[in-house]
C-alpha cells in the first residue's frame, strides 16, 4: 500500500512488535492487514486506520482520538462471538487496532454468494450476533455499524461480530437505525434495529434499505410488515425495526425467539400466529392417503377416566353378566324342584 512507509520488499514493524505480512481486506476506513506478534509469536489481524482525504488536519486528529478510545473500550467486550482486541498502538500519528485473527468469509460475502439464508440458519446468525451485542452493551460499549461486511462466518463455524464500536458514523446508512440517521446519539437499541436490518438482508439476500428512493422506503419511514420470505422470522424483524427506540423489541426476547426458530420451532409470524415447523413423523408411523380427509379431534370431547361414564364396552359386559345371573336362577330352580319332587316320593 502506498501510505504503508518501508522498504519495498521488506514486512513494516509496528510499534517494534506487530510485522505486517499481507493485506486481508480494505475499504473506506483503512486496510487490514495479516499480521505476526513478534513477542507472542502468534498470527493477528491488524487495522491500519484511514482518514478520508477530504477531512481538514485537526478533523483528523479527532477521528483518530475518537477511534483509538473505542477500540480501547471495545477490548473490553470478551465474548465468544465477538472479535477479541488484544491491543491498540499509535505510530505514525494514527492508531492501529490489534485484533484476534479469524478466518472465514464476512456475511456479505456468503450472501453475495449464496443469495437469501434459510430462516433456521439466519436464525442462528442472528442469535449469535446478538448475544456479542447484549455481552458488549453489558459492557458498555455499541457496536454503531451492525452490518453484513461486520460479521464473520469463521471457518471453525463460529459467527463473530468485529469492529465495536471503530466507526465515527455509519458506513451503510440503509443498516442505520432512524435516530442515528437523523443525527440524535445511538443507543442499545440502535444496535437492534440494525440487527432486525440486517436478518431482513439474510433472508432477502439484499437490504431492505439498500434500493431506496424515497421516503416511503428510508430507515425512518413508518414500519412494514416483513417479507413473506421472513416466515418464521417475521415477528422479531418487524419487532426490531420499529421507529420508537422504546417500542422495539426486548434483547433477550429477540434472542429467545431466534434461538427457537435456529433449534426448529415454528416462531411466530407478523400476525401473531404461529408459523409452522417442520412436520415430525414417527418411524413406525403410516401416512394416510393424500385424499383421506383428517380425522376431526376437535369436535370430539373425551370424557375423563373417573366420572365412570358408561361406553359401548360397558354395556356389553353389564348385558353379559345379567343373562349369566339368569340362568343361574332358573337352575337353582329346576334343582329345586327336582329336590321337592324326590322328597314326597
Amino acid at each position: 500500500m502506498s501510505d504503508v512507509p518501508g522498504t519495498a520488499g521488506t514486512a513494516r514493524l509496528i510499534a517494534g512488535r506487530y510485522r505486517l505480512l499481507s493485506p486481508l481486506d480494505e475499504d473506506g476506513g483503512g486496510t487490514l492487514w495479516l499480521s505476526h506478534d513478534e513477542v507472542l509469536r502468534r498470527e493477528v489481524a491488524v487495522k491500519q486506520v484511514r482518514a478520508p482525504a477530504s477531512l481538514a488536519a485537526g478533523d483528523v486528529r479527532r477521528l483518530y482520538t475518537h477511534l483509538e478510545n473505542a477500540a480501547r473500550a471495545a477490548g473490553r467486550v470478551s465474548h465468544r462471538n465477538a472479535v477479541a482486541v488484544h491491543d491498540v498502538v499509535t505510530e505514525d500519528g494514527r492508531p492501529w487496532i490489534v485484533s484476534e485473527l479469524v478466518r472465514g468469509l464476512t456475511l456479505a460475502d456468503v450472501l453475495d454468494a449464496e443469495g437469501p439464508l434459510p430462516p433456521r440458519r439466519a436464525a442462528h446468525v442472528g442469535a449469535e450476533v446478538l448475544a456479542a451485542l447484549r455481552a458488549a452493551h453489558a459492557a458498555g460499549v455499541l457496536h454503531r455499524d451492525v452490518n453484513p461486511s461486520k460479521v464473520l462466518m469463521a471457518n471453525d463455524g463460529r459467527v463473530m461480530v468485529t469492529d465495536f464500536g471503530t466507526v465515527a458514523e455509519h458506513d451503510s446508512p440503509e443498516f442505520g437505525a432512524p435516530e442515528t440517521v437523523a443525527g440524535r446519539d445511538p443507543g442499545p437499541e440502535s444496535d437492534l434495529w440494525s440487527l432486525g436490518a440486517l436478518l431482513h438482508a439474510a433472508v432477502e439476500g439484499r437490504s431492505r434499505f439498500g434500493a431506496a428512493t424515497d421516503a416511503s422506503t428510508a430507515p425512518g419511514s413508518p414500519e412494514r410488515p416483513a417479507p413473506a420470505a421472513a416466515d418464521a422470522l417475521g415477528s422479531v424483524i418487524t419487532g426490531l425495526l420499529h421507529r420508537n427506540p422504546a417500542d422495539r423489541l426486548d434483547a433477550a426476547e429477540a434472542e429467545h425467539q431466534l434461538r427457537l426458530v435456529s433449534a426448529g420451532g415454528g416462531g411466530v409470524r407478523t400476525d401473531g400466529t404461529p408459523a409452522a415447523s417442520a412436520p415430525r413423523t414417527a418411524p413406525d408411523t403410516v401416512a394416510e392417503p393424500d385424499s383421506a380427509p383428517p380425522p376431526d379431534t376437535t369436535s370430539r370431547p373425551v370424557a375423563p377416566a373417573a366420572t365412570g361414564a358408561a361406553g359401548p364396552s360397558d354395556a356389553s359386559r353389564r348385558a353379559t353378566t345379567v343373562l349369566a345371573v339368569g340362568v343361574a336362577l332358573l337352575l337353582l330352580c329346576v334343582v329345586a324342584l327336582v329336590w321337592a319332587v324326590a322328597g314326597s316320593a
